[in-house]
């Protein structure tokens, strides 16, 4: 690509288009890194160097870039019926089929879907239809939503409240009176220690003190997700997610679990609920829904709420929430194609397959000076950077180690996200084989040795 090409895009961008979760005044200081093609587990920039994509784009692209029969039936879709709406009882095959495909793979408890066009969006149907479900009861006090500390749930004008990271909340008036959050069951860094029993019973506390508090008569829904993504890549212990379904019903309050991140494969089953035999109240997902292909995201719910809101709305009234793109033809005709890729095309398989190869390449990590922990659970997994590994003192952040070592990456060609407290996160797509985990882990450790190298690093960890 003839560099002034490039060069009139990075102007381009700097005087026009917002980029999500940045910093707006260095972003137009760096410029902006414009990716040009992708196929299988490989980014292509517009200066033409190849980048291996540890991160499936934003934890989405969970099929590799480039599969031609997603294509194929994006094309199809779009030559026979482009949009169709689903308001006035309109509606079109694929998001019908994707919608009962949906029921049939997920927790027993959920019958009913909405589709909406990504994450943040799912979240807040699922807290519209909280409060019009408690609405309907005759319990208009169950108003007060509880969440993790470290959780995300979207950037929406509700769902930044429940996400539980500060950056979310700063200069947007968040999280209202309304939203609470409790302790994140981190087992690195939790103050009972990292005995999974003790973990759990500190954080099923946690949420029964809460409830308490605020009394469970006020209290409409606690939101999880399965593994807490943008906050770290927050590996609950095996269990955690039961005993907490279990103490929500115990409590009377709904659960909602957000599987944006954890969907369709990335932890091993389709879901992670599935793992531990959880049957929520209501789900979120979006992301690996329709492999970044297109935008499309989902609620589902339980018969319950979806009846007792149909109850209330009566025979004539309509339950006044929805978007135009819902249910869109061209993104659910991916979304089925994807669902297919999982299953019948083998994806499913082989990211359980390459997962322990995935697990030991991590692990073997711990042995550099940098890393203080390393954490997976299927396909996502991280690693925690320390200045100390005995006290697990963390680097201070005016250092930009973060920073650092995503210069560091892309300069080994080499995609991941670095968080700004030093925690690296990893979510490579499905279709990876064991040569590219091979090259993935090469590159990753040059990248940490020469982040290692830097005065600045080698003077923190004195």
């Amino acid at each position: 690509m003839p560099s002034t090409n490039r060069d009139q895009l990075v102007a381009l961008d700097r005087q026009h288009l917002i980029h999500p979760v940045t910093n707006f005044r260095a972003h137009e200081k760096r410029g902006v890194t414009v990716l040009d093609s992708g196929k299988g587990a490989f980014l292509r920039d517009i200066d033409g160097n190849e980048l291996l994509d540890a991160f499936s784009g934003l934890w989405c692209v969970n099929t590799g870039y480039g599969q031609e029969s997603i294509v194929r039936a994006a094309t199809e879709q779009m030559a026979r019926l482009p949009y169709a709406t689903g308001y006035f009882s309109y509606g079109s095959e694929p998001a019908i089929r994707l919608a009962a495909q949906l029921v049939e793979l997920a927790p027993k408890s959920l019958r009913h879907v909405y589709f909406t066009q990504g994450g943040s969006d799912a979240v807040d149907a699922a807290i519209r239809y909280v409060v019009y479900y408690y609405n309907a009861l005759g319990k208009p006090q169950k108003k007060h939503f509880i969440s993790l500390q470290r959780g995300y749930h979207g950037s929406s004008a509700a769902g930044a409240g429940l996400t539980g990271l500060p950056v979310f909340h700063r200069n947007f008036d968040l999280p209202t009176l309304q939203q609470h959050h409790i302790p994140s069951p981190y087992p690195y860094r939790n103050p009972v220690g990292q005995d999974d029993a003790a973990i759990i019973a500190a954080s099923v506390q946690a949420l029964r003190d809460k409830v308490a508090e605020l009394g469970a008569e006020n209290v409409a829904a606690f939101f999880c997700e399965p593994i807490q993504g943008s906050g770290g890549v927050i590996v609950p212990p095996v269990g955690w997610l039961k005993a907490i379904a279990d103490t929500c019903r115990e409590l009377g309050i709904l659960l909602a679990v957000d599987e944006v991140i954890t969907g369709f494969g990335r932890t091993g089953p389709l879901f992670a609920c599935e793992a531990e035999g959880v049957e929520p109240d209501l789900m979120t997902m979006a992301k690996g829904l329709t492999a970044g292909y297109a935008p499309m995201g989902a609620v589902m719910m339980s018969s319950a709420i979806y009846d007792a809101i149909s109850e209330a709305a009566g025979p004539d009234i309509a339950v006044g929430h929805g978007q135009t793109y819902s249910a869109h033809p061209v993104a659910a005709a991916i979304g089925l194609e994807v669902l297919r890729l999982y299953h019948e095309g083998g994806l499913l398989a082989n990211g359980i397959a390459v997962t322990p190869r995935f697990t030991a390449g991590l692990q073997e990590l711990l042995a550099h000076p940098l890393v203080g922990d390393a954490r997976n659970r299927g396909l996502v997994g991280a690693l925690e950077l320390v200045a100390d590994k005995k006290s697990k003192r963390q680097f201070d952040p005016a250092l930009r180690v973060n920073e650092a070592v995503a210069e560091a990456a892309y300069r080994n060609r080499l995609v991941f996200r670095a968080f700004n407290d030093s925690i690296l996160g990893f979510a490579p797509a499905l279709c990876y084989t064991e040569e590219e985990f091979d090259l993935l882990f090469m590159r990753l450790k040059r990248t940490l040795d020469e982040v290692l190298e830097l005065p600045a690093v080698r003077a923190a960890m004195r």
